[in-house]
């Protein structure tokens, strides 16, 4: 059995043979996954109309539990096991990390109860709790190269606020003005991680692959979401808004081809990050079109949401899980199996309701049982890759 001991984690273990809280990724990619699957099948049933009782009150709601439920638990448990390698200091493990999961436990139900500021406070304490402890770690470590994902977290967790005292009239701004910033927020994460990585493993899983990075090339995607997120909070008109989205296409474009996807096709691994950052480009453009109402907003919404987080995020929680437990990295037919059904989840969804909004209710249907498939799946797959320790007997 793995022994945890203080000085690799930092805290008392509160179960010293648990590896389920020996580190972030473990708990929440497990609380993620379940939370993905079961959601999206309960929420498509009651828009659809099969489940009597609303779920998520709205479309708003909705969204708001794919961003503070899903997206931020993948985020937290990713930040804090890539943050113990960052800055060489423990991040919450045992009973620190038992408590951060049953905040976020706390806010999934919280959202069902009629106590609006109760549920807003908790939900926004989860990322900003978050970001304190990654940030205590990379002070302590001197890992100011890093800070900015702390400072991403707070802004998520304002953002939390800011949408659940608008959606109870508290706040006199439009709820989802205050959404697409938290998406702004998880695109920046997802371009700033995508950059470190996808080249890297590109490189290192194909060899004579070459993935490049140009400094100017770099600057401008990233430059560009985030003056996406500047533009949405100030709330520029539509022709400047399309403008900068066209331009953050471009660059973060150009930046995927230097990677060069085509060679990923043997290496499910590798591919399903290139195809999530793919999607990342499509919502771009999409959103652009949908500013002078050529597409409706929510299909390019979930080309980000599907399509974009979806991809990345059971890629990297696979690569993640099998990496920081001992196990090769190599995706078996369960994975390829999850990483096509994403895909589907989010063609269906996207242009399906685009191609024939005849059948938009069908694609909304068929979108969501894909989804919760793959993300069950990988509930199942995972738990005891997840609940056991390492397979070489190391601390993690």
């Amino acid at each position: 059995m793995l022994k945890i001991r203080r000085a690799d984690v930092g805290v008392t273990a509160p179960w010293p043979d648990s590896a389920l809280w020996a580190l972030g990724f473990r708990p929440f990619y497990l609380l993620a996954s379940s939370f993905a699957a079961v959601s999206v099948l309960l929420w498509t049933a009651a828009y659809v109309g099969w489940w009597p009782v609303p779920y998520g009150r709205d479309p708003v709601w909705h969204a708001h539990e794919m961003v503070y439920g899903f997206t931020s638990a993948v985020i937290v448990g990713f930040l804090f096991t890539a943050g113990r390698n960052w800055s060489n200091q423990p991040t919450p493990t045992g009973r620190l990390l038992a408590a951060l999961a049953l905040l976020w436990v706390a806010g999934r139900l919280l959202v069902f109860s009629p106590w609006l500021l109760v549920s807003a406070l908790v939900n926004a304490a989860f990322p900003i709790t978050a970001a304190l402890l990654l940030g205590i770690a990379l002070a302590k470590g001197d890992n100011r190269r890093n800070y900015f994902f702390v400072v991403l977290l707070l802004v998520l967790g304002l953002a939390e606020l800011a949408v659940s005292l608008a959606q109870g009239g508290i706040l006199l701004v439009a709820p989802r003005a205050s959404l697409q910033v938290a998406l702004d927020v998880v695109a920046i994460i997802l371009a700033v991680m995508g950059g470190r990585v996808i080249p890297m493993f590109t490189n290192n899983g194909i060899p004579g692959t070459h993935a490049l990075r140009k400094h100017w090339i770099e600057i401008t995607a990233l430059g560009s979401i985030a003056t996406l997120l500047a533009a949405d909070v100030v709330g520029i008109a539509a022709e400047p808004m399309a403008v900068v989205l066209v331009v953050a296409a471009l660059a973060n474009g150009a930046r995927l081809l230097l990677w060069k996807p085509w060679r990923t096709q043997r290496t499910p691994l590798v591919w399903i990050l290139h195809v999530g950052y793919a999607w990342l480009v499509v919502y771009l453009v999409m959103r652009a079109f949908a500013q002078f109402l050529l597409v409706p907003a929510p299909l390019a919404t979930h080309a980000l949401t599907i399509g974009a987080i979806g991809s990345m995020t059971i890629g990297m929680m696979t690569r993640t899980a099998k990496g920081h437990t001992g196990r090769p990295l190599k995706a078996e037919a369960p994975e390829v199996l999850m990483f096509l059904l994403v895909q589907l989840a989010a063609v269906v969804r996207v242009f399906g309701g685009l191609l024939d909004p005849s059948h938009y209710m069908t694609t909304v249907i068929a979108s969501g049982l894909c989804w919760a498939a793959a993300f069950g799946l990988y509930a199942v797959v995972y738990w005891p890759v997840l609940t056991r320790p390492r397979l070489d007997g190391k601390p993690g």
